[in-house]
This record gives C-alpha cells, sequence and structure tokens, in this order.
C-alpha cells in the first residue's frame, strides 16, 4: 500500500524519527515521507514510531492508500531536495 508520513515532534525527538522515517520511505520533503509499504513493514513503522515519540506532545499522521488507488502527486513551486534516499 502507498503510505504518506508526516510528522510534528519536538526539536529533541525530530532525528530519532527522521531516521526511522528514512528506514522505510522516501523523504520528500522536510517532515513530509512517501512510499510503498507492504502490511507487515507498516505495522514495524508505526510500533517503532510510536515508541520514539511522546504521544502528549508530538503528532505524527499516517496515510494509507489502498492496493490500486490512483494518485496524483502534483509539485508546485520550488522542488525539495532531499539529503539523501532510502538507507
Amino acid at each position: 500500500m502507498y503510505v504518506i508520513v508526516v510528522y510534528d515532534t519536538a526539536a529533541e525527538r525530530n532525528s530519532t524519527v527522521l531516521a526511522t522515517c528514512r528506514q522505510y520511505l522516501h523523504h520528500v520533503q522536510r517532515s513530509v515521507f512517501e512510499g510503498n509499504l507492504s502490511p507487515a513493514q507498516l505495522l514495524r513503522f508505526r510500533r517503532r514510531i510510536e515508541a520514539v515519540i511522546d504521544h502528549s506532545h508530538d503528532h505524527v499522521l499516517v496515510y494509507t492508500l489502498p492496493p490500486g488507488a490512483d494518485i496524483v502527486r502534483e509539485s508546485i513551486g520550488a522542488g525539495w531536495a532531499a539529503p539523501s534516499d532510502i538507507i
């Protein structure tokens, strides 16, 4: 399934959340990641994120699109060059 992850976390957890997201998804914009994950990969990803965030202060949105769903991605304005791809 196609997954989009957007996060807003405290500065002290940003690098941990960033590193976790990079292990599973493509870094497309500052705190935005996207890519294809199997259900098992998504479960592992969610568990890792849940373990590192502070649930009372941090916020992570996970959008999932079912296989075969039409995905239209439009980029407007200056593109953002990610420092690296998936690790």
